[in-house]
């Protein structure tokens, strides 16, 4: 029986292990590029992920539908999840910099 309990015991630390990456990265935004796009959208549209106001800035990010779609973005980034416009925003980051941010990039 003591054998038992020590198998589950180690069994169940190697899988608290193996999930603890995966919970501690869930919820933030911190993607791949390690940018803070949470804090980019607070600054580029006060947090607000579903924005469109008409001036031709779409999302959180405040993407154009110019470079939404040529960066892998599919329909309005008012309309994709928070996730896909983070995703869209490393390809952006990729071939742009976090220059295509100018004022707000500095915060993420």
């Amino acid at each position: 029986m003591k054998n038992i309990r020590k198998t589950i015991g180690l069994a169940t630390f190697a899988g608290a292990l193996a999930v603890a990456p995966l919970a501690m990265g869930a919820g933030t935004a911190n993607a791949e590029s390690g940018v803070d796009w949470d804090a980019v959208a607070k600054c580029e549209s006060g947090g607000n992920w579903s924005i469109a106001t008409g001036n031709g800035y779409y999302g959180g990010l405040q993407f154009t539908m110019g470079t939404w779609h040529a960066n892998g973005g599919s329909g309005s980034p008012s309309q994709a999840s928070r996730e896909e416009q983070i995703r869209v925003a490393e390809n952006v980051l990729r071939t742009q910099g976090i220059k295509a941010w100018p004022v707000c990039g500095r915060r993420g």
